[in-house]
């Protein structure tokens, strides 16, 4: 499931220029094993994991990390047509 889940991942989001790093789209959530729903945050797709960081409202950055082989389902939100 690993590249399935790749391609939702990179659906989602768009490359940050000069970093291995994707910011999710504009206008694009993103849900993983029914858990919290990202708004916006910085996905970086690694070997054996994925971490979502998220910049809180005191300037602190928090990283949440998933193994690949954890994740059972990928939601994604957007505005409807």
């Amino acid at each position: 499931m690993n590249k399935t889940w790749e391609k939702i991942f990179e659906y989602a989001s768009m490359p940050v220029h000069g970093t291995m790093s994707r910011r999710l789209r504009k206008g694009v959530s993103l849900q993983i094993n029914e858990g919290k729903v990202y708004k916006d945050g910085v996905i970086f797709l690694g070997e054996g994991f994925v971490r979502i960081t998220e910049e809180e409202a005191q300037k602190e950055s928090v990283n949440t990390y998933y193994d690949w082989t954890g994740i059972s389902s990928i939601r994604t939100f957007s505005a409807g047509e």
